[in-house]
C-alpha cells in the first residue's frame, strides 16, 4: 500500500514539474526573451530602435532591456528605460510602462527628459478611463497625472496637451455623476439626486454637462418644494444658456408651475458649450521620446522624420549629451 502511495507521489510532483515548465514555455513563448550575449551597446539601442520601426513591440522591449543590462551606466540606458515606456504604451502593457516611468523618475528626476516620463504616466492612465458607467478609478489617477505634468512643465507641449486633456476628464467625471444622478431621479430619490447635480455644477461647471444638470436642479428642486432654489437655478441657466434647449424645457418646466423666468430662451436652439469628443488616437496622443543620440555613428541606420509635437528637448533646451555625439535621432515608429 505504501509503495502505491509513493508512486501516485511521484505521478503528481511531475505533473506539477511538467505544468510549471510548460506555463514557464508558455511565458516565453508570448516574451520571448534575449539569450544573454554581450553586444555592443549602439547595435543593441539600433536594434531596439528598429523593432520600435517595425512595430515589434515586445522585441523593441527586450533589446532596450538588453542595453540597461549590459551597459548600465551608459548614457545609452538612461535613454533605453523611456524607450521601454514607450513600447510597452504602444503594446497596451500600461502597468509595465508606468513602472518605466516611474523608474526613470526616480533615478532622473532633474533630467530634462523627464517631462516625457511624467506625460506617458499620464497617458498610459488616460488610455485606461472606461465609460461613465464602470467605476471611475482610472479617470481620477488619469487626473492627478495630467495635473502633475502641467504643475511641473507649465510651458512644455505636454502640458498644452494635458491641459486639453483635463478637460475631457472632468467630462469624463461630470458624466459619471450626471449618470448616478439620472438613476436617484428614476428611483424617487429626488434629494440624492439633487446631491449629484450640484456636485457637477461645483466641481465640473465648465464641462458639456451643465446646462443638464441646472435643468435637473430645477426640475428637483420643483419636486422638494424649493421654489427659490429652482428659480435661481433656472435664472443661472437662462443667462448663461439661453440658447441651449435644456433651458427650453426648464422654461417651460418653471412656467407650467404659474412661474416667470427673467430670461425668454433664445430660438436657435444652440447648445451653449461644446461636448469635446472623448478619443484616444495613439498615433496622435503619443509619440517616441525625440532626442539626440550618444553617439553619432548610429545616424545613418535610423530616420530622421520627426514630427513637432510632443518630442524632445522640451522648451527649446538640449538633453545633455557630449557635443560631439549630438547627430542621430531616436526614430518614431511609422
Amino acid at each position: 500500500m505504501s509503495s502505491v502511495r509513493t508512486a501516485t507521489r511521484v505521478v503528481l510532483v511531475a505533473t506539477t514539474c511538467a505544468l510549471a515548465l510548460s506555463a514557464c514555455a508558455s511565458n516565453k513563448k508570448d516574451k520571448p526573451r534575449l539569450a544573454y550575449e554581450e553586444r555592443p551597446v549602439e547595435l543593441l539601442y539600433a536594434t531596439g530602435a528598429d523593432r520600435l520601426d517595425r512595430r515589434q513591440w515586445n522585441q523593441a522591449v527586450n533589446y532596450f532591456q538588453e542595453v540597461e543590462r549590459q551597459h548600465p551606466y551608459s548614457e545609452w540606458s538612461r535613454r533605453a528605460i523611456l524607450m521601454q515606456a514607450y513600447a510597452h504604451y504602444q503594446g497596451n502593457d500600461y502597468a509595465e510602462a508606468i513602472g518605466d516611468a516611474d523608474r526613470f523618475i526616480s533615478l532622473y528626476p532633474g533630467n530634462p527628459t523627464a517631462a516625457y516620463a511624467h506625460y506617458i504616466k499620464a497617458i498610459c492612465y488616460f488610455e485606461q478611463i472606461v465609460d461613465v458607467n464602470r467605476d471611475q478609478a482610472a479617470t481620477g489617477q488619469a487626473l492627478a497625472a495630467l495635473r502633475d505634468v502641467v504643475q511641473r512643465y507649465p510651458r512644455t507641449e505636454y502640458a498644452a496637451d494635458a491641459r486639453l486633456k483635463i478637460d475631457m476628464v472632468n467630462d469624463q467625471l461630470a458624466g459619471k455623476e450626471m449618470t448616478i444622478g439620472r438613476w436617484y431621479l428614476r428611483n424617487g430619490d429626488t434629494l440624492a439626486a439633487v446631491g449629484r447635480f450640484k456636485t457637477v455644477i461645483d466641481r465640473y461647471q465648465t464641462t458639456s454637462h451643465t446646462p443638464e444638470a441646472l435643468h435637473r436642479l430645477v426640475e428637483g428642486y420643483l419636486t422638494l418644494g424649493l421654489v427659490e432654489e429652482a428659480k435661481r437655478n433656472g435664472a443661472v441657466l437662462g443667462y448663461n444658456y439661453p440658447g441651449d434647449p435644456w433651458y427650453a424645457d426648464a422654461y417651460r418646466l418653471l412656467t407650467s408651475k404659474g412661474l416667470r423666468p427673467a430670461v425668454e430662451p433664445k430660438a436657435d436652439g444652440g447648445r451653449g458649450i461644446l461636448r469635446l469628443p472623448f478619443t484616444r488616437d495613439k498615433q496622435r496622443t503619443l509619440e517616441p521620446p525625440q532626442a539626440e543620440d550618444p553617439n553619432a555613428a548610429v545616424a545613418a541606420s535610423k530616420r530622421t522624420k520627426k514630427r513637432k509635437l510632443f518630442s524632445w528637448p522640451m522648451g527649446g533646451g538640449k538633453d545633455p549629451t557630449p557635443a560631439s555625439d549630438a547627430s542621430a535621432t531616436v526614430p518614431e515608429p511609422k
